[in-house]
Formats: C-alpha cells, structure tokens, sequence
C-alpha cells in the first residue's frame, strides 16, 4: 500500500520545498499583507486529480474524505482514502491558492519551541483513561484505532515505551478511522470500560488487539462484549452503554481533538506535544531518548 503513496510524494516534493519558502518569505515581509485567499478545488478537480495519478494502476481505488481551509492560511487541504488489494490509507494533500500545485505530507510546526502549542492543546483537551503520575514532567498521547492493524502492530514498542519510563504519563485517546467498518463500534466500548474500570480498559485494549483479526463488523458486539466479561467488568452493560448518545459523544470529542493536532492516521504518539508516526518502526532507544529529552526540557 505504501509503495503506490510514495510514488505521489516523491512527484511533488519540489512543490512542498517551494511552498516552505514562500510561507516563510510572507512571515518575514511586510506583516500588514493579507492573508492568501483560500480557493477550494472542486471534487470534480480533485477526482480528476487522482484519475491522472493512479488511474494507471487497475486495483486502485479512492474516496474524497475532505475538502477544506487547510490551518495554514492560504492553503485548502484535501483529505482522500487510498485503497487496493492490501488495504486503505488516508492521504492529504495541501492545495496552492492558485491551483496549480499541490503538497503532499504534513505541515510540521517551525520555531524555538515547536512543540509547545500542540502541547498546551493536548493538555487542555485530553480525557482519556491514563496511567503514569498526572504531574509527570512528559505526557505521552496515543491516538489509537483498535481495528487498525498498525496499531496492533505499535503495542508492543509502546508497552515497552510505558516499562521503560514509570515516570511518563500516558494518556490513550480513541481515533476511530472511517475507513474501518467496526472501530467506531470498538471506541465506544473502549470509552465504556474506561468509566467502569481504568485497570480493565488497558486489558481491553490488549485483549482487542489480540484478537482483532477475528472480530468482524457482523460479530463485533459478541466479540466485544465477551471481551469486557474477560477482562472484569460487566460486557452485558457495557454494550449498553457503547450504544448512548453519551458515550457518542466522548468519542467525537476524542476524534475532534485528533483533528485539532493534525492527526491523520494510527496509531500517532505525541511526546509533549511532538507527533511521532510510524510508532512500530522507530528504535526503542529513539522513543526512550525522545521521552528522556522532552523530560530534561519539561524541567
């Protein structure tokens, strides 16, 4: 799946070196200019788009997720879902004002402290079941999909992660993604055993992963509910409560603050504000020294 994404990436990468510059040449001018109007390209523009890129390649298919005022200004962002034979991916592009170019990837945070502003809304907006000291010196947030088999794939270097570093608070936050046909159903029970119980919501999660290849769309409320009996809370209540507009609630609240942050896939960590993808496939003694160093600058 990766292999085709990466094809649009390297065809645009001179785009995104030429947008970097020219936002940082509008920062350092004059500062009464107005800001770039935002043009929104059109989903037959975009759909049109995506029949150049990947209309070569038979097993490809794509949904346009969105199409938005992107959070730098002068940019609209358009967010698609990629999909073949392997599976799915979101995908974002960035959009010039004049649409003629396009950015693929992430707009990363710039400054002497880069980190700080998605670290102060991280702090305000979380509300999931943690583990760890509430006044640890470094906050370590998952954004999580308990289908997604990345982050089945990510428990392990996270749990090593947590082991490693007792003094860390570690905070998990439900991000079901669209494109998975029971995760939603999964972040509602998740967000239920949490209230009943935060001990049996880490066994949950576990337990979930674990056995992720077996729960369906059609079995999930089974699987699940036997899932929270295993683990020690009541599954029968649990159900129900997975259906309220409450529970509902919680977990559009933890996507809206995903969003906030730019979050577009999973699993996503954020050390004290600073996102790091591709959990599963960074050294541990990197996510050990990125804990470590955020820790010395926390002090």
């Amino acid at each position: 799946m990766r292999s085709f994404i990466q094809g649009i990436v390297v065809l645009f990468i001179a785009c995104g070196i030429v947008a970097a510059q020219s936002s940082a040449n509008a920062k350092a001018g004059d500062k009464s200019a107005a800001a770039p109007t935002v043009n929104l390209p059109s989903e037959a523009t975009v759909d049109a788009f995506m029949q150049q890129t990947f209309g070569y390649e038979a097993g490809v298919t794509w949904k346009i997720a969105s199409i938005k005022p992107a959070s730098v200004p002068g940019l609209a962002q358009v967010d698609v879902i990629l999909a073949n034979s392997q599976g799915q991916q979101l995908s974002r592009l960035y959009v010039t004002a004049d649409g003629e170019h396009a950015v693929v990837g992430d707009i990363i945070p710039f400054g002497a402290k880069p980190y700080e502003p998605v670290r102060k809304i991280l702090e305000k907006g979380i509300t999931g079941p943690g583990r760890g000291p509430k006044d640890a010196p470094v906050t370590i947030v998952e954004f999580g999909d308990l289908q997604c088999p990345a982050c089945k794939a990510a428990q392990p270097a996270i749990e090593a992660l947590i082991a490693a570093e007792p003094n860390a608070r570690f905070v998990f936050q439900n991000f079901p993604l669209e494109m998975h046909n029971w995760a939603a159903k999964g972040a509602a029970y998740a967000d239920c055993v949490a209230q009943a119980s935060n001990g049996a919501f880490w066994k949950f999660i576990a337990k979930t992963y674990e056995t992720q290849s077996d729960i369906t769309a059609e079995n999930a409320d089974e699987k699940l509910t036997a899932i929270a009996d295993g683990v020690g809370v009541k599954g029968a209540d649990i159900a129900g409560c997975a259906t309220t507009p409450v529970t509902k609630a919680h977990v559009d609240a933890s996507l809206a603050l995903g969003k906030s942050v730019n979050v577009t896939g999973t699993p996503t960590l954020f050390i004290n504000g600073r996102s790091i993808g591709n959990v599963s496939q960074v050294p541990a003694e990197s996510l050990k020294g990125l804990v470590d160093f955020a820790a010395k600058q926390g002090k």
